[in-house]
């Protein structure tokens, strides 16, 4: 049997980041929440160094705050980050649309079908989690195809911040996103439009936005 090797702890790190991440924007942890790196790596399992690199990663990308010496707590639910943040993630998908349009392949086209199925079929049932899963797999079609590496860590950056709001909707009876909306996007990619696939994904994040500021 081959011997087993240290886990490195970039590993460690990116897991204790993925976890907190997912727990606040589920709502697992509450905005205004004190969190403690003790706490949090008994419960992940880990140490408590991973876990404190993980806050500041956090810090940086404003899921969490922290006062030095004195607390790191969940940011409040803000709409205006909201906004922020689905104006710049936004532009970063109209980005990657319109490099990706002209590279998609037919297997391409029918993953961003079976995920938009997915999704429809999650706001149906009320399923959050399966609903923004299968929302971000129709989106990852256009982001691979981009090959944009940037836009896509720009993305995956700020995403989170509008991923709780979202869910609080959802939680509150809403459905954020359209189907419909999905597949005209689609619609327009089979046909290699790729104007109308920038205006449409465009639409799309105008109603995140909207989402942020309802009245």
């Amino acid at each position: 049997m081959e011997a087993l090797r240290p886990v490195p702890r970039t590993l460690l790190r990116d897991r204790a980041y993925a976890a907190i991440r997912d727990a606040i924007v589920a709502g697992e942890i509450e905005p205004g929440a004190v969190v403690r790196d003790a706490d949090l790596a008994e419960r992940l399992g880990l140490s408590r160094a991973p876990v404190r690199e993980a806050f500041a990663r956090l810090v940086d990308e404003g899921l969490l705050e922290s006062k030095p010496q004195s607390y790191t707590r969940v940011t409040p639910l803000l709409a205006a980050d909201v906004r922020d943040a689905a104006a710049v993630v936004g532009a970063m998908h109209e980005l990657v649309t319109r490099t990706a349009v002209p590279r998609l392949r037919d297997s391409d086209l029918a993953a961003m079908r079976a995920a938009n199925d997915r999704f429809a079929a999650a706001v149906r049932a009320g399923d959050v989690d399966e609903a923004l899963r299968a929302d971000d797999d129709l989106h990852e079609v256009l982001v691979a195809a981009a090959g944009n590496r940037a836009a896509a860590a720009t993305a995956a950056r700020y995403t989170p911040l509008i991923r709780r709001l979202e869910r609080q909707r959802f939680g509150e009876g809403g459905s954020c996103r359209s189907a419909g909306l999905h597949e005209r996007l689609i619609e327009a990619c089979a046909g290699g439009d790729v104007a109308g696939a920038v205006a449409v994904t465009a639409e799309i994040w105008r109603t995140l936005t909207a989402l942020a500021d309802p009245d």
